[in-house]
């Protein structure tokens, strides 16, 4: 019993380190130090808690430690990529292409409107401009009639035509909805090229590069336009 006496005070001191210590660890935010001291009479257990003090993170400590994120990469990657030199193209060489120049007008039926037939009033242009002149590409061996056709079905603008076996040529009978004899019974397209009227068909003047074809709508047979004597594109000018 008297054992039991001497030593209730270092079991009571035990007891309470065992309690401070789980309210330590309940807290997590506590320092504990045990310290034993060691009295004459009685062991004695000593504790001391000391808190630690909280520390703010400042803004240098943010940066050392913040990580970039995916959308950050991926905006430096774009960034990165606007800024490269564009590159040179690489330059082609076009000397070798064919080239000539086409045109459609049907000027000559706004001096005779008096002639036209009136449901066709409204498919004549202002100024008489079909198709204004345009350089065009051509393939070697074609004719005036094959860059017509392909141009007139590239812009989408009617074009009607016959081949005439008699003559071994095609002949224009309407383009732009706009046919022979619409102005008067002397009235179609004509052709020509580089400034003169060829005597025969479309279909046989071969091209030449630089070449310039106008198809042109004479009123008068030709004489309107200055090819009185010429073939209308493919027949003679009695037919």
């Amino acid at each position: 019993m008297n054992l039991l006496k001497h030593y209730k005070k270092g079991i009571i001191a035990v007891l309470v380190t065992a309690i401070v210590l789980v309210i330590a660890f309940m807290t997590g935010g506590e320092k504990i130090s045990v310290t034993e001291q060691e009295p004459a009479s009685s062991p004695c257990v000593t504790v001391v808690v000391t808190k630690t003090p909280e520390v703010s993170p400042t803004p240098e400590m943010v940066k050392e430690t913040a990580v970039p994120t995916p959308k950050a990469e991926k905006q430096e990657q774009t960034d990165t990529t606007q800024t490269e030199e564009p590159q040179e193209p690489k330059k082609e060489e076009n000397d070798n292409r064919l080239t000539c120049t086409l045109s459609v007008k049907c000027h000559t039926i706004l001096s005779n409107m008096s002639k036209l037939r009136p449901e066709k009033t409204g498919l004549i242009p202002s100024d008489g401009v079909v198709f204004s002149e345009t350089e065009v590409e051509f393939y070697e061996g074609e004719s005036v009639i094959n860059v017509l056709t392909r141009e007139m079905k590239k812009n989408k603008i009617h074009l009607e035509f016959v081949n005439v076996p008699l003559y071994n040529s095609a002949y224009i009978e309407g383009i732009a909805n706009i046919y022979e004899r619409d102005c008067g019974e002397l009235s179609g397209w004509m052709y020509r090229v580089n400034g003169s009227f060829p005597g025969y068909g479309a279909s046989q003047c071969k091209l030449k590069k630089g070449d310039r074809i106008e198809w042109l709508y004479t009123c008068d047979l030709g004489t309107d336009i200055g090819g009185g004597y010429a073939p209308r594109n493919g027949r003679k000018n009695d037919d």
